[in-house]
């Protein structure tokens, strides 16, 4: 919950929708280079930003880190390579160096990740939105929370591919990402019915699954998260539920898609894996 008060949500609002409409609107070969720039932009104009102030309140970054920890423990390897997409502060990315043997923690926002760099066990990599700039098929387990719904629809499928090039063989990518039908999930849903700020596209199970695959992703797993516990779910069940959902009328269907258990149903936490060689 966002303690800020209305004038100051109303500033970052406002400031937000501004840069991404940046992004939103410029073309492909000016983009790339714009995800840093309007990021470090957006951080400097809104030093109350919740990604900056996460750091000042150490127990509750704690929590969260044991929550990311507690569902990823089932696929990381002991000395494996680990690579977090839009790895922020580096907190969960300090916490799996513990016992991994790499850690790539990369984000486009040179100032957010500033206090990872005298960290020798993980090595920061600056992106452009898209490119993951790691050696090719080394990765045993990639994860991203709260990062596909930052990136230009676009960009979507390329990211997903250069993720896939990262993965070695038969290993996974782990994808958290909030559901639209229970959005927006940026500062704008303070103010409007979809994202406006940079959460430039949120999706269902339905519409990143099918990404994932056009990426060369297989074997993608859907889970329920609540409570601390996952259950993994049939991922048609989940489509299906979407579909269903999707059919009834607006306000009907944002307000089942926000209530417990279809909240807990729909947050999208996707597991691809990658059997192929090559694409």
């Amino acid at each position: 919950m966002d303690t800020r008060s209305p004038d100051r949500i109303r500033a970052h609002y406002e400031i937000e929708r501004d840069l991404s409409d940046q992004l939103r609107k410029a073309p492909a070969e000016e983009r790339l280079a714009l995800y840093s720039q309007l990021y470090d932009a957006l951080f400097e104009r809104v030093p109350d930003h919740p990604q900056m102030t996460a750091g000042t309140d150490e127990a509750g970054r704690q929590r969260d880190v044991a929550g990311q920890l507690g569902f990823l423990r089932r696929f990381l390897r002991p000395g494996g390579t680990f690579l977090e997409l839009g790895a922020g502060d580096c907190a969960l990315s300090r916490a799996v160096a513990e016992t991994a043997r790499k850690v790539y923690a990369l984000d486009v926002s040179e100032s957010i990740t500033a206090a990872a760099r005298d960290a020798p066990q993980i090595e920061v990599v600056l992106s452009d939105g898209v490119s993951v700039d790691v050696p090719r098929g080394t990765v045993n387990l990639a994860y991203s929370n709260q990062l596909m719904e930052h990136l230009h629809p676009d960009d979507a499928v390329a990211q997903l591919a250069n993720i896939w090039h990262a993965l070695a063989p038969g290993c996974l990518y782990v994808c958290v990402t909030p559901n639209r039908l229970n959005g927006p999930h940026d500062v704008s849903l303070y103010f409007d019915r979809v994202a406006t700020g940079f959460h430039l596209k949120e999706y269902t199970v339905t519409e990143l699954s099918r990404l994932m695959r056009k990426a060369g992703f297989s074997n993608v797993a859907s889970y329920a998260h609540a409570r601390g516990r996952s259950v993994k779910l049939p991922l048609l069940a989940t489509v299906v539920l979407e579909a269903v959902l999707q059919h009834l009328p607006d306000p009907v269907g944002a307000r089942l898609a926000r209530s417990i258990p279809w909240r807990w149903a729909l947050g999208i936490r996707l597991v691809a894996r990658k059997t192929s060689l090559r694409r």
